[in-house]
């Protein structure tokens, strides 16, 4: 399993004080893969600018794509990237790990055709990433911060030692950042509409 898909799992089975945001996440995991590419030496960083390395699979078919999506030329920054493999990735991984379009776990379907329980993940992929969380990943930690599920420990982790990892983990906080500054902007435009219309 990947970071990615341990986000994930951390989003659906930790609480939070407010509900993860499906755009968050989709960028937060974003940076989740292009982390665990850059660890995998499938992509290096050039200060902000990606530089394709290999082409080796790693087995998992969302980060294999993701790697495929990478380009040379012109070269791309982290901030592009994370908004270009974002759009739309939380569901992607919210499906593989057995959520509906909500972010809730899908009910399991009985052999009458009824449902019963809903659908708990794979075991082993749980069991990993509660791991890591409970462990203070350090790098997990700072993801899930990003989209508001946060650590106990997360305010006593220290800064990523490697550059890249550092560079990365901030493009994603900058990111989240301005997706809500749209999401507001969006809200105040809608409003101002609306009240436009009732005084008509």
């Amino acid at each position: 399993m990947t970071t990615a898909h341990d986000l994930t799992i951390v989003s659906l089975e930790i609480p939070s004080d407010y509900p993860v945001e499906r755009g968050d996440l989709s960028l937060a995991l974003a940076g989740a893969e292009l982390i665990d590419l850059m660890e995998a030496g499938t992509v290096a960083l050039d200060g902000v600018l990606l530089r394709p390395v290999s082409q080796a699979g790693s087995g998992d078919r969302l980060l294999d794509a993701a790697a495929s999506l990478l380009v040379r030329d012109p070269a791309e920054s982290v901030p592009d990237w994370l908004w270009r493999r974002g759009d739309g990735l939380a569901a992607q991984y919210l499906e593989a790990a057995g959520a509906d379009g909500g972010g809730r776990r899908r009910p399991r379907r009985n052999a009458r055709g009824g449902t019963d329980r809903p659908a708990a993940a794979d075991p082993s992929a749980r069991r990993r990433a509660t791991d890591r969380w409970s462990g203070a990943d350090p790098v997990l930690a700072a993801l899930a911060a990003a989209v508001g599920v946060r650590h106990e420990s997360a305010d006593q982790s220290a800064d990523p030692e490697d550059d890249g990892i550092a560079t990365v983990l901030a493009a994603v906080n900058d990111a989240v950042v301005e997706l809500a500054a749209i999401r507001q902007r969006r809200s105040i435009e809608e409003a101002a509409f609306d009240n436009i219309w009732r005084g008509l």
